[in-house]
């Protein structure tokens, strides 16, 4: 086996792992967590993968999600990456901002020196990984769902979206609806990719509406007290693009929830059930 077992406990019947293991895309270790439900002991189970937003490892939606109990329940593996490359010689933001860098790869494939090395979050995540996840851990690839948190709400999207027929599900919990029209956005690809604004579209949700990609439904959660509603997320923008394009959304707004994993956790649920409906779980 070619991943490290970086940790696993026992839960809720099935077994939550940490591994690790060499990338050649990013070129450093990765890591990334994996919830194994029971229903695995006798076969190959679907998988659901969620990818996390700005600051993040694969630690804060494993230990605060609340996820496991019903992808038990549900016989989902759950499987978590890490947000970006990390190590020695691994490029930061020269100023330390939370929103470039380290724990912000938006999982794009970067051209723009210095980060083109490394950050190759879109190749790691839409090929390197499935294809070690699904030789290594009991993955009906067959069956794959996605969601994500802010930043990683917008790379389930564009994921899904680049990858017509992969995905049986798609959902996401306050996404960056488009990161091309907004300030963290603006900066990532801007930096990630350089100033070329055409680049930037295959990875802006809306922008690949636009421009032709379908799925067949998208359920979204968004916190009406979310401090960067209006600056940063937009949904409104991604509700525009589906409803010209004929995609069923399922936009719910959350009174007086923010942008926490406390919001993430009380419709988590909700998502997991969604995703096992459409993956047959």
């Amino acid at each position: 086996m070619s991943l490290e077992i970086v940790s696993q406990a026992r839960c809720f019947g099935g077994t939550q792992f940490v591994y690790r293991h060499a990338s050649s895309e990013t070129g450093t270790a990765m890591r990334f967590s994996a919830f194994v439900p029971p229903q695995a002991a006798h076969g190959k189970v679907p998988v659901v993968w969620f990818l996390s937003g700005l600051t993040c490892t694969e630690e804060n939606f494993t230990v605060k999600a609340g996820a496991q109990r019903v992808a038990a329940e549900l016989g989902l593996l759950v499987v978590a990456p890490d947000t970006s490359p990390r190590g020695e010689g691994v490029p930061d933001d020269p100023q330390g901002a939370y929103d470039f860098g380290l724990g912000a790869g938006f999982y794009v494939d970067a051209t723009e020196a210095p980060w083109a090395k490394a950050y190759r979050m879109r190749s790691y995540v839409e090929r390197e990984l499935p294809d070690l996840v699904g030789t290594e851990l009991p993955a009906d690839m067959g069956r794959q769902g996605i969601t994500g948190h802010s930043m990683g709400g917008h790379g389930a999207l564009t994921v899904a979206l680049r990858n017509p027929g992969r995905f049986k599900a798609v959902s996401a919990f306050a996404p960056i609806a488009s990161p091309m029209a907004c300030p963290w956005g603006e900066k990532a690809l801007g930096g990630y990719l350089g100033p070329d604004r055409s680049a930037w579209r295959a990875y802006d949700a809306c922008a690949l509406i636009a421009d032709g990609a379908r799925v067949q439904d998208i359920l979204v959660d968004q916190g009406t007290a979310d401090s960067f509603l209006e600056s940063q997320l937009k949904p409104s923008l991604l509700e525009r693009a589906c409803a010209d394009a004929g995609i069923a959304l399922t936009l719910r707004h959350q009174e007086n929830y923010d942008h926490s994993y406390f919001f993430i956790a009380s419709f988590m649920e909700d998502h997991l059930r969604w995703h096992a409906e459409r993956l047959e779980a």
